[in-house]
C-alpha cells in the first residue's frame, strides 16, 4: 500500500503506546514521514480521515494519532473527514461509534467529488483533442454520480439496525427494583427502539480431530522475540498477612540463558488462564469431555468477512484446553460487537433483549456501568444470561489474545549476576452485583499459586545466597525500556519517586549504583533521593533494606511516608509522596533545575503519578517565581529532554 501514489480517500486508525509512541506496526511509517527533507507538497494528492485511539489516563493522550495527523497536514494532505480521538478511559465507543456512522457519508461524498473531477478533466481533454485534430463525432459527456468504490447496502458497511421494543418482551425490573442492573433495564432504555451494531460475519471454523500430537511451544505464541524458560529460585512475601495488599518478590535464575537486562527495564511473563475458569467455560459450552481433544482452526468457507484469516495467536492445530488456557483472554471485557454476536446465541427472549440493549447506542451508559466499569468477563455474562450458548468458533473470533504481563525488573545483574528480581501485588477483584465471585489477577494469581510452597510470609528476608530446590519454571521475554535507565553520567544527581510496588525498579537502580561505587572508587557520584510511601510502616514497608543503602552512602536521602498510620504529633506528618516532595521543594528544584538532574516516577498513574506531576509544577512555580503555565512548560521541557521519566500503570 503506497500513500505516495494513492488517489482514493484513505482511512487511518492508529493507537498510542508507551510514552506517546505509535504502535510497533506504524513506527516504520511514522519514521518515514518524519523525514525533514520531504517537500511541503509531498502528500498534496492525499485525502484522509484519521481516528486516533488513546487513554486520557496517560500523559500523551492519542499522541500516535496526533503525530501522524499533524505531519500529514504539514506535507500537504487534506482531510475529507474530521479527525476523531477516542478515549479508552471513558469508553472508545463514545467517539468511535458516531465517527464510523459519519464516515460512510463522508467517503461517499469524497469519492463522488473525485469522480466528478475526473469527469471534468476528461471533458477538458476531449475539447482539447477536438481542437487539435480533424472534425469527428461530438463527444457525449456524462458525469455519473454513481460511486463504484462504496456500496452502503453491503452487510459489513451498515453501521446499525433499528429494533423496536416487542410487546411480549419486558425487562423492566419489578416495582421494588427501580435501579437497572446487568440483567434488568428500566425506562427509557427498556422502552426504546434500539440502534444496535451490525452482526459481525462469522469467519472461523473449528474441526475436532481424532489424531493425537503435541501442543505448540509457548514461544510460538510470542512474535516479539526470543522467550526463555527459567526457574523460580526464591519467593518472599514482603507484606504482613494483615496488609491490605499482598506483595511478593520473586527471584528468577537467568544465568544459563542469553537474557540480558539493565535496571529500569521491564520483561514479560507468559501466563495461562486459571484452570478452574477454563474448566467452567468448557462445561458451559458443553465440551467438558473434549478439552484434551485436538482441534483444527481455519477460515470458514464462503465467509463474508473480507480478508479473513486465522488469528495469529491461535495455532492451526492444538488441544481445545491449550487454546482456552494460553491463547484467549477469557477475562477480557466483552466488546459491543461480541455482545451483538452473543444475541444470536441466546434463546430466552428477555435475555436476548437485554443483550441488545447493552450493545446499543441507547444502552451505552448501562454498558459502561455494568460491563466496562464492573470488569465483567465472558463467564460472568454466561452465568447472568444462562440461555446464551455461544460456539467455540465465536469465542475465537471475538476474544482477544491472552497478553503476556509486563513487570519492572527489581535488580541489577551487576549486583547479583544471573539473577532477576521482580515485585508485584497480587491483584484482587472483589465480588459485586455484576460479578458474583471474587477473583485474583490472571498472572499475579497464577504466580502466587505457583510459588506458594516457597513463600516465607513476613520474613522480609532477601538473603541472595540461599538457594531453593524449586523446579517451577516460567516463560519470559525481554521488553527493554529505552529511556527509564540511570543517567549515563554517574555524577548527575537523580530523584526517585516510587510508593508501594512502584519502588521496584529503584531497588535495581540502587543495587547497580552500590556496585559501581565499590568498583570505581575514583569516580564522582551524584546525590540520590528516594521518596517512598506505603499504608502502614509495620505491614507493607516493602524494603526495609533501604536503610542499608542509606548507611553505605549509595542513597543520599531517604524520605518515607505512611498514609494510614495515625500520629499523635501536633503537626500531622505528610501522608503521600507528593506531600513530602513539596516539603523538600528547594532541594527538588535545585537537583532538577540547577544541577540538571533526573526525576523518575514509578507506580499507579491515576492515584499517584498525576499528583506527583502537579507537585513538581507547584515546586517549579514557587521556586522560580513563575506562573503555573510557565512551570508546566518547564516540566514539558524536562520530559522532552528525558529528564522527567515515568514508568506507570493504571
Amino acid at each position: 500500500y503506497n500513500l505516495e501514489t494513492e488517489k482514493d480517500p484513505v482511512v487511518i486508525v492508529i493507537s498510542t503506546t508507551g510514552t506517546g509512541d505509535p504502535p510497533d506496526t506504524a513506527r516504520k511509517f511514522v519514521k518515514k514521514i518524519q523525514d525533514k527533507t520531504l517537500p511541503p507538497d509531498h502528500f498534496a494528492h492525499l485525502q484522509y480521515g484519521l481516528l486516533g485511539l488513546g487513554d486520557s489516563e496517560y500523559m500523551f493522550f492519542c499522541n500516535g494519532g496526533r503525530t501522524v495527523d499533524r505531519r500529514l497536514q504539514e506535507l500537504g494532505a487534506q482531510h475529507f473527514y474530521d479527525t476523531g480521538l477516542a478515549d479508552d478511559c471513558v469508553g472508545l465507543e463514545l467517539v468511535v461509534d458516531p465517527w464510523i456512522d459519519g464516515l460512510w457519508l463522508a467517503l461517499k461524498e469524497a469519492l463522488q467529488l473525485q469522480k466528478e473531477k475526473e469527469g471534468m478533466k476528461s471533458a477538458v481533454d476531449a475539447v482539447s483533442n477536438s481542437l487539435s485534430t480533424a472534425p469527428h463525432a461530438v463527444h457525449e459527456l456524462k458525469l455519473s454520480s454513481e460511486v463504484q468504490n462504496l456500496k452502503l447496502e453491503d452487510e459489513g458497511a451498515r453501521a446499525s439496525v433499528i429494533l423496536s421494543q416487542k410487546d411480549d418482551i419486558n425487562l423492566v425490573a419489578p416495582a421494588r427494583d427501580t435501579e437497572p442492573s446487568l440483567v434488568h433495564s428500566v425506562p427509557p432504555v427498556s422502552q426504546s427502539a434500539l440502534n444496535i451494531p451490525a452482526l459481525p460475519p462469522e469467519y472461523i471454523e473449528v474441526e475436532f480431530q481424532d489424531t493425537q500430537g503435541e501442543n505448540p511451544h509457548l514461544s510460538s505464541l510470542i512474535p516479539e522475540g526470543t522467550t526463555f524458560e527459567v526457574p523460580v529460585t526464591k519467593a518472599v512475601q514482603l507484606t504482613r498477612e494483615d496488609a491490605i495488599k499482598t506483595a511478593l518478590l520473586l527471584e528468577l535464575d537467568v544465568a544459563d540463558t542469553a537474557f540480558e537486562y539493565q535496571p529500569g527495564d521491564a520483561f514479560c511473563v507468559i501466563c495461562p488462564n486459571k484452570v478452574s475458569e477454563v474448566e467452567e467455560l468448557l462445561d458451559i459450552l458443553g465440551l467438558s469431555e473434549k478439552g484434551d481433544d485436538f482441534v483444527c482452526v481455519k477460515v470458514k468457507q464462503g465467509t463474508k468477512k473480507k480478508g479473513a484469516s486465522r488469528p495469529q495467536h491461535i495455532p492451526e492445530r492444538s488441544t481445545l484446553k491449550f487454546i482456552l488456557s494460553w491463547c484467549l483472554e477469557i477475562r477480557a471485557i466483552p466488546k459491543k460487537a461480541f455482545l451483538r454476536a452473543l444475541v444470536e446465541c441466546t434463546s430466552d427472549a428477555g435475555e436476548k433483549r437485554r443483550l441488545q440493549e447493552l450493545c446499543s447506542r441507547q444502552g451505552a451508559s448501562d454498558y459502561t456501568r455494568f460491563i466496562r466499569d464492573s470488569n465483567v468477563c465472558l463467564l460472568d455474562l454466561l452465568h447472568a444470561f444462562p440461555s446464551c450458548k455461544p460456539s467455540l468458533s465465536l469465542l475465537i473470533e471475538h476474544l482477544p489474545k491472552l497478553q503476556a504481563r509486563s513487570y519492572s525488573v527489581s535488580s541489577s545483574n551487576l549486583y547479583q549476576p544471573g539473577r532477576l528480581w521482580f515485585v508485584f501485588n497480587v491483584v484482587e477483584f472483589p465480588a459485586g452485583p455484576s460479578r458474583p465471585v471474587s477473583r485474583k489477577g490472571v498472572c499475579t494469581g497464577w504466580l502466587a499459586a505457583l510459588v506458594a510452597p516457597l513463600l516465607h510470609p513476613s520474613k522480609n528476608s532477601l538473603d541472595t545466597k540461599r538457594e531453593s530446590s524449586s523446579t517451577e519454571k516460567i516463560s519470559i521475554f525481554p521488553r527493554p525500556n529505552n529511556a527509564f535507565h540511570l543517567p549515563a553520567d554517574p555524577s548527575v544527581p537523580f530523584i526517585m519517586v516510587g510508593p508501594g510496588t512502584g519502588i521496584s525498579p529503584f531497588i535495581g537502580f540502587l543495587q547497580h549504583r552500590q556496585k559501581l561505587r565499590e568498583q570505581h572508587t575514583d569516580w564522582e557520584f551524584g546525590e540520590t533521593w528516594l521518596f517512598f510511601g506505603c499504608r502502614h510502616q509495620d505491614r507493607d514497608y516493602l524494603f526495609k533494606q533501604l536503610q542499608c543503602f542509606l548507611e553505605n552512602g549509595t542513597l543520599t536521602h531517604l524520605k518515607v511516608c505512611f498514609s494510614r498510620d495515625s500520629s499523635a504529633a501536633e503537626v500531622a506528618p505528610p501522608k503521600y509522596v507528593q506531600d513530602v516532595l513539596r516539603l523538600c521543594a528547594k532541594e527538588v528544584a535545585r537537583v532538577l533545575l540547577k544541577e540538571s538532574g533526573y526525576l523518575y516516577v514509578c507506580g499507579d498513574k491515576k492515584h499517584m503519578a498525576d499528583d506527583v506531576s502537579d507537585a513538581i509544577v507547584d515546586i517549579i512555580s514557587m521556586e522560580m517565581e513563575a506562573d503555573k503555565l510557565e512551570a508546566m512548560k518547564i516540566l514539558a521541557m524536562l520530559r522532552e529532554a528525558k529528564r522527567y521519566l515515568q514508568d506507570v500503570w493504571t
